[in-house]
């Protein structure tokens, strides 16, 4: 099951600002934190203390705890990776390992005595994961998630983040990735605040399209909201979609027939696997309501990318199919234009693979 996550920055945050997310995170159904401690300067007394607090709160919520770390944070605080006892102090349930070792040590940590999970940094495209399964890690407790990027323009490009996401999930390895909150202000672990994504297609976009996007390009099993704070709109925005599929969100016409609005909103819809590349053609509903009129209603000159399209009876066999339209094109003027998805999610429509699944929400 997908989980839903938070990121928490106990450096800039208060105890009561922190413990009032998590209580909303928890009641939106948010289940997993990224909880950073690269950024942390204090003694190591200091955040056993202030760690300990706030991750035992967030776990009697039922929250799984993942900490972020590097080589550097194991030197401050003179922890070594054949000791893992720190972090089983502060009740976290894992590590993120914002840099890794060799691969031997990674092998390692994940047998720990604590049963604390591994979480290796997934947006690099080399062979760390290749190295580290050559190690005969206890994959049980290993995971991985990509990184967040501040800084505008640094995002991971798609092609990039499609491939290192393969090279993970090829060994099977639950994975995460980041999108960010839009509102103004929201800060992570480091001066600059132009949002944090992990792919930078997502910077500008609103936080439920972003999430779409993930479930869309496929290979991410979590995803985690990188900055703080979101506003409840967007955790809510998130929380509602289905996780197993992409839900686009579509403004239909007033007018639309209930057939045809039946079949948009109570349909589970599949792009075809021989693609277009001009629509997304979900063709079951033709089969299902064959025999049924469509009547011709509203057909524009031109058809516009993000159209939701259902054909009318005068394009005979073709009667009731649905289509999403990727590109502007002129109507045959059999085509009914029943509805439009929201423009922030037309670039999610590139992501749709052939037989993958979707569905619609009114908007």
């Amino acid at each position: 099951m997908r989980k839903l996550g938070l990121s928490i920055y106990p450096e800039k945050s208060s105890k009561e600002e922190i413990m009032s997310y998590l209580e909303k995170g928890k009641h939106y159904g948010f289940s997993r934190i990224f909880s950073c401690l690269i950024s942390v300067t204090k003694s190591p007394e200091e955040i056993k203390q202030e760690f300990l607090e706030t991750n035992r709160f967030a776990k009697s919520l039922g929250y799984e705890v993942i900490v972020d770390v590097s080589p550097r944070v194991f030197k401050e605080l003179g922890i070594s990776y054949n000791d893992l006892t720190f972090f089983h102090e502060i009740e976290a349930d894992g590590i993120r390992l914002d840099q890794g070792f060799t691969g031997l040590e990674e092998s390692l940590m994940t047998f720990n005595p604590f049963d604390l999970k591994i979480e290796v940094n997934m947006s690099n495209n080399t062979h760390t994961i290749d190295t580290i399964m050559d190690y005969q890690p206890n994959t049980a407790n290993l995971i991985a998630c990509h990184n967040f990027y501040p800084h505008i323009y640094s995002g991971l490009s798609e092609e990039h983040f499609l491939s290192c996401t393969e090279r993970f999930k090829k060994h099977g390895l639950r994975t995460a990735a980041f999108i960010t909150s839009q509102v103004e202000g929201s800060f992570g672990p480091w001066p600059v605040t132009d949002g944090l994504p992990t792919l930078e297609v997502h910077r500008d976009k609103p936080m439920a399209a972003q999430a779409k996007h993930l479930i869309a390009l496929g290979g991410i099993d979590d995803i985690i909201i990188s900055n703080c704070y979101p506003s409840a709109k967007e955790m809510e925005s998130v929380a509602k979609m289905r996780l197993d599929m992409v839900s686009f969100l579509v403004e239909l016409r007033e007018d639309i027939p209930e057939i045809m609005r039946k079949i948009v909103l109570e349909e589970m819809h599949f792009n075809r696997g021989d693609v277009s590349g001009n629509y997304l053609r979900s063709t079951q509903s033709r089969v299902k309501y064959k025999g049924e009129n469509f009547e011709l209603f509203h057909a524009p000159e031109m058809i516009r990318r993000g159209d939701v399209i259902i054909e009318s009876s005068l394009y005979g066999h073709y009667a009731g199919e649905l289509q999403i339209a990727l590109a502007d094109m002129k109507n045959s003027g059999k085509s009914n234009v029943v509805g439009h998805i929201e423009e922030s999610e037309h670039f999610v429509l590139d992501a749709i693979k052939p037989w993958q699944k979707f569905n619609f929400v009114e908007k």
